[in-house]
């Protein structure tokens, strides 16, 4: 089969590898969320979040099911949700969200990947000013585009992307729930929704450099308490 076939197959297995981190990443969602309001969705808003970007991400029904029972059982590990900021090489700034059950464990192992990388870990808080958190509403761009800009305009959004086959909405961070709820009221099919940190100021690197932060970036992903990470590269 040669070398064609051997390029496919690595494709194939980072395809995959890529499906099932984001599979256990959506699980601790869906962990967190049941932790902090119960498995009920019609009363916990996060959950109702969770499970709608497990179907966007074909998430087996069988391995959300499970999910939510390990979360609900008196053995379920307590997962906590903390936040690492630092610098990266060439001055770029990095927030790494993690859920954890072993803070000293993810604590240093997020501030190995900076330290031989040439950055450095923040104090909390200290890139706050450079990242704007926001709703962010992905949607399939289907039917009538100013239809659909009008309806999300009405539920909320502020700002609006449209793609080939895909449309993003943002808003307000505050208002994240508040537009969660009506889309769901108005029956709109959305891919996934979540709260992001967006960066309000961008850094232009060059080729070698933007591959120095790649490999940085691709460390810090491959990490099991990871759950997002954003930087704020042009």
């Amino acid at each position: 089969m040669g070398r064609i076939f051997e390029k496919r197959k690595h494709k194939m297995f980072a395809r995959f590898d890529k499906m099932s981190k984001a599979f256990t990443r959506i699980g601790k969602d869906i962990g967190i969320a049941v932790k902090l309001a119960g498995p009920d969705p019609g009363g916990n808003p996060r959950l109702r979040m969770a499970l709608q970007n497990a179907r966007g991400a074909n998430m087996p029904k069988d391995r959300v099911e499970a999910a939510i029972k390990r979360a609900v059982s008196k053995d379920a590990e307590n997962l906590a949700e903390v936040v690492y900021e630092g610098y990266g090489p060439h001055g770029v700034a990095i927030v790494v969200e993690t859920a954890t059950d072993n803070t000293t464990r993810t604590v240093a192992n997020i501030r190995s990947y900076f330290t031989r990388s040439g950055g450095s870990l923040a104090t909390s808080g200290a890139l706050d000013f450079m990242f704007q958190r926001r709703g962010v509403f992905k949607l399939p761009a289907e039917g009538n585009m100013e239809d659909l800009e009008m309806l999300l305009i009405e539920c909320g959004a502020e700002d609006i992307e449209i793609e080939e086959d895909m449309v993003t909405a943002y808003t307000d961070y505050a208002e994240f729930v508040h537009m969660q709820r009506a889309l769901e009221e108005k029956n709109v099919s959305v891919t996934s929704a979540e709260v992001q940190r967006i960066p309000t100021t961008l850094v232009a690197l060059t080729d070698e450099q933007s591959e120095d932060l790649e490999k940085l970036i691709d460390k810090i992903e491959d990490d099991d308490d990871v759950q997002a990470v954003y930087h704020n590269i042009a």
